[in-house]
């Protein structure tokens, strides 16, 4: 194996991470499916949009020289002309000087007019109508081609498509829409001391917190889990379901069996059937993870205890499925906070620290490294850069959300 135990900097990790991640696989989906998902094609429209000049009120449509001045007291006199029905165009109205005509909402914008007047704006005297108020030209309406215009492009590959975004997608022509496949990643606990969270732990026993947690967090970002359940620290056993997940999975994460015990067959076990590349790293929690690959399929040996293997999922495995989703930008949720208090760290390492979040200010849970608490008591994290000793009291911080 290449390292064993050799410290390396989180940037270099995020480096050899971002060098073994598969390519991103496409699949077309309909776009009644495509919230979530991440653009594998550039999306353009196929028409002008809207289409045609409309109003985006109801009211009278007219040439706006024929308000100028119009007011309360000497409201400008139209005659109107006609109504324009939703959804239908109608040639032979046109718009002359002193005219106007009824337009609701969504309109077409009648030949010779160039502004719509509210409503609200208006008296109806027989077919005199009282406009009240000036319009500007092109005052409440949208030219055909404001929105988009044919042939111009309205998302770029690599976006995380929102359900917004699938109406603008029917606008622009789209039923369907070709997405990056969502990576399969399976998830391997190892340990003799794991049971399942279905069962009451006996003397020297703890519940498999790591594996559901990874799984509802990989599901959340866009990947399919696959669990294969709680692993025995025996070889035969150990390497078997390895050799099964790697064929059947596109990433695989083994939770728990990446520290510096004797016992520990992690890293053993993906040399003999692959190739080590990184094993430490200077991160705080997650300084034993393991990166690995066994043919094409990276593999991942994360920390036993689950803060520890949720700040590697962030920090290393994440530019991983970046990669593999062709996401132009990381699915985080941040927000800027002051810091209560001074918060010491060791220089070069980068550490991650969880944190409540309250108006705005963020207070640091320090606490042992095994316990759960800290992991439902904070709002997130916040990262210490590898070159500095600490952050200061009144800093402000970026907090990653949970």
């Amino acid at each position: 194996m290449s390292r064993f135990l050799s410290v390396i900097p989180v940037a270099d990790a995020v480096k050899a991470v971002e060098r073994i991640a598969p390519a991103p696989q496409a699949e077309t989906v309909p776009i009644d499916a495509s919230a979530g998902r991440v653009l594998a094609e550039d999306i353009r429209s196929d028409t002008d949009i809207p289409g045609f000049d409309r109003s985006v009120v109801d009211g009278y449509a007219v040439r706006s020289a024929d308000t100028t001045g119009a007011g309360d007291s000497i409201p400008a006199l139209l005659r109107c002309v006609g109504r324009i029905a939703m959804g239908n165009l109608d040639s032979s109205l046109v718009i002359g000087n002193g005219e106007c005509a009824y337009i609701p909402t969504g309109g077409i914008l009648p030949q010779g007019a160039d502004a719509a007047v509210m409503v609200e704006y208006t008296e109806v005297a027989g077919d005199t109508i009282l406009i009240r108020k000036a319009a500007s030209h092109g005052e409440n309406i949208i030219r055909k081609d404001e929105d988009f215009r044919s042939g111009e492009r309205v998302f770029s590959t690599g976006r995380r498509l929102t359900p917004q975004d699938a109406g603008v997608l029917a606008a622009c022509g789209c039923a369907d829409v070709t997405v990056a496949k969502k990576p399969v990643v399976g998830i391997i606990s190892t340990g003799n001391e794991l049971v399942p969270a279905n069962v009451v732990p006996g003397p020297g026993q703890v519940r498999d917190a790591n594996a559901p947690m990874l799984a509802a967090w990989l599901l959340e970002y866009g990947c399919l889990p696959r669990r294969y359940g709680i692993v025995k620290d025996e070889r035969e056993a150990f390497e078997a379901v390895i050799t099964r997940a790697v064929a059947e999975c596109d990433v695989v994460l083994l939770s728990g069996g990446s520290s510096k015990d004797d016992r520990d067959m992690t890293a053993s076990v993906i040399a003999s059937q692959g190739e080590v590349l990184v094993h430490g790293i200077a991160l705080a929690p997650g300084k034993p993870t393991i990166i690995g690959t066994v043919g094409s399929t990276p593999v991942f040996g994360l920390p036993g205890h689950p803060a520890s293997a949720f700040v590697v999922l962030i920090a290393i495995v994440r530019p991983l499925l970046d990669r593999m989703l062709g996401q132009s930008e990381p699915l985080v949720r941040t927000v800027r906070a002051t810091l209560s208090e001074n918060i010491p760290s060791q220089r070069g390492r980068e550490e991650y620290v969880r944190v409540k979040v309250k108006d705005g200010i963020a207070t640091p849970l320090f606490g042992k490294s095994g316990l759960l608490n800290t992991l439902v008591r904070s709002q997130g994290l916040i990262r210490i850069p590898a070159g500095f000793e600490g952050l200061e009291k009144g800093s402000t911080v970026d907090v990653i959300l949970w």
